[in-house]
This record gives C-alpha cells, structure tokens and sequence, in this order.
C-alpha cells in the first residue's frame, strides 16, 4: 500500500540497529554520531502466525506475507531546523512517513557513547520535537504571509484559509503540536496541504538494555517516557534493539523458543508492528490456494472492490463479487471444500467491508 514507517531518534540511540532487526537490511552500525548519514529503506515482512496456520492446511508452493515499508532517517541534532546535521534533509525525510517511531535510549552503557553525553530520555525526546515544532513554525508563517498577501483581494475563500492558518501558528507557538490542533474538516484540509512534521502520530520506542527487556519496571527513564506519552496520547513499545537484532537472524520455528527463555511471548518487532498496525488503521485479510497463500494489507473499513485493488487494478475495476470465508471457520473445517459444504464460504458483492483475517476469492471480469 505505500506506507511508510520512520525511524527517528538522536544519533547513536539504536535506531540503525532496531532497523535492522526489522527489516534484516544490514544497515551500517556503529559507535559514532551520523553513522546513518543517508536514509536506510527497507521491507519489514509482518511476523502473523495466521498465515503459517493457514500454509499448513493448504500446503501451497509459497507463502508471502505483507510488509511495510520503514526508513530509517539519519540521526538529528539540536539546530536541525536551523540546517544543522543533516537538518533540512532529516526533516524532508520526516515529512513523507506516515507514522513516526521515536526511538528513545534508555540504557547506560560506557561503551556506547551519547552524543548529549549523558541518558536522559525525556531530554532526547524535547531535542527532537523542540526541532520538528520549530520547522513546522516556519512552514506555518511562510504559508500565513502567503495567505495574507492573497487576501488583500477579499475573496472569502482566501480568508477562511488565512483564518485557520493563524489560529494554528498562535497553537504551535505555544510549543504544541500540530496533530493536537482541533480542526473541523475544512480546516483539517487547510493544514494537511502544509504537510507539517507534528501531523504525523508518534510511537514512542524504548530501547532498554538486555537485562531490562523481560521486566522494564524499574527502569526509571521508560517510567518517564511512558508518562509523557499518555499526556501526547502516544503508544509506548520497550524493547532492547540488540535482542531484537539476535532474534531477526533466526529461523521461525527457533524464535518461539529464543523468546520463551527470555521469559517473552512475543518479540518486540511483533508488538511494534502490531502496534504500527492499529496506528494506522490497517487489517490483513489472505489469499490461498495450491500456488500460494499470501497476507495483503488494506485499510480498515475498505470495501471489496478496493481490497481487490490491492493486488491489482484490474480486479477492482472488473470486480463481480468475493467470495469469503472466516479465518477462524477455515482453520476449524482445514479446506475450502469442507467450507462450502457446510455453507460457511459466502458470496459478496461491492459494499461488503472487508474484516481482519477474512479469506477472500474475488471474481472480476475486465
């Protein structure tokens, strides 16, 4: 679907490392400030334990499961609004995510040094929205010195828009941000257009040492983190990106087993993503059959006709009806044949919203 997650953080906070656990990109890591001086993309394949289920039952010759897109944005530092570090570069690379992963340290470790000089993660979380507010700030007045110039016309339309525009510079002056800014849909349109840095949702990363990964109780900077994102309306994932990166490099079967002896259920990468997911109003629906049984992402409240776009535009543009089974109802009956025996596969037409886990056929005629 094109979406895309960015990895953000002060330089030398495990961003790279987190990066690559999810994506296995082996991007450059190191003990050094900008260590990540281009953006790293990569493909995280999405861990769901459906889709294995299902590849049991229908023994297809491949299983393909969905992805999203992440970036990891090379690391920011005070003045990055002002053009410092990579300043503007980092922040153009922010504007084109649609969820931002802010990735915090919360571990103390000689070895690795902080470009601060010090852990502190309620100070490394101000630098970089103290930058990102600051940058949005410039866009806002540029486009209200806009606006007033093109008011002095009197058109109304005009002056609604400079009308929004200001009331949300007085906001972010402030220090808020502008996803926290109430806007009606007209005014929600007149800011979306801005692209600013603070639109984008947060999810807070806490990148904790490996003695704190099975209980972060005690750690004291998560404890902080956890409190401001509560205010902010954040979601929080502690993990340990080093961990992370030992689990990614293992085969699927040996992780379950990697995680229960550290006490785990499931891996951090699988509560990010999971996380990521309900983010960003997405649901996962499958595929199948002797060929392949494959996972496609959609989102949430999609109808047929559009979840049949995903896989390609003829199938939406010629769609006839889909044909649909529970996940739950195949794993129970174990083949599509016991589904329509017992009348547990039916048929859909255009208006059908697509759920989380459906099996979907669709027919289309081009």
């Amino acid at each position: 679907m094109g979406l895309k997650c960015g990895i953000v953080g002060l330089p030398n906070v495990g961003k790279s490392t987190l990066f690559n656990a999810l994506t296995n990109a082996g991007a450059e890591v190191g003990n050094f400030p900008f260590c990540t001086i281009d953006d790293n993309i990569g493909i995280i394949p999405i861990a769901d334990d459906r889709l294995h289920k299902l590849a049991e039952l229908v023994k297809p010759a491949k299983i393909t499961p969905t992805f999203l897109e992440m970036v990891d944005i090379a690391g920011l530092v005070k003045g990055a609004s002002e053009g410092k570090g990579r300043g503007n570069a980092f922040l153009a690379s922010i504007r084109e995510v649609d969820l931002i992963l802010h990735t915090v340290r919360c571990f103390e470790d000689d070895n690795v040094m902080h470009v601060e000089g010090s852990t502190d993660a309620m100070r490394d979380i101000h630098i970089i929205e103290d930058e990102l507010i600051l940058k949005d700030l410039e866009t806002i007045e540029k486009r209200e010195q806009k606006l007033s110039s093109q008011a002095r016309s009197g058109d109304k339309s005009t002056k609604d828009k400079l009308d929004v525009v200001t009331r949300l510079r007085k906001f972010v002056e402030e220090g808020n941000k502008a996803r926290h800014f109430q806007a009606d849909d007209h005014s929600f349109e007149v800011i979306r257009e801005m692209y600013l840095l603070t639109s984008n949702p947060v999810m807070y990363v806490c990148n904790v040492s490996e003695d704190d990964i099975a209980d972060s109780s005690g750690n004291q900077e998560v404890a902080k983190v956890k409190e401001y994102a509560e205010k902010d309306g954040a979601d929080v994932i502690v993990l340990s990106a080093k961990i992370e990166a030992e689990i990614a490099e293992l085969p699927y079967d040996e992780k379950k087993m990697f995680l229960e002896d550290l006490g785990l259920q499931n891996s951090g990468m699988d509560r990010l993503v999971k996380e990521a997911y309900r983010e960003l109003g997405l649901i996962t629906y499958f595929t199948q059959g002797p060929t392949e049984v494959r996972a496609w992402t959609v989102k949430k409240d999609s109808k047929a006709p559009q979840a049949a776009g995903v896989i390609h535009s003829d199938f939406e543009r010629g769609f006839i009806r889909a044909e649909i089974a529970s996940y739950n109802d195949f794993i129970e009956v174990k083949s599509e044949a016991a589904l329509k025996d017992l009348g547990k596969m039916r048929s859909e037409g255009k208006d059908y919203i697509v759920k989380d886990g459906d099996i979907i056929l669709f027919r289309f005629n081009v």
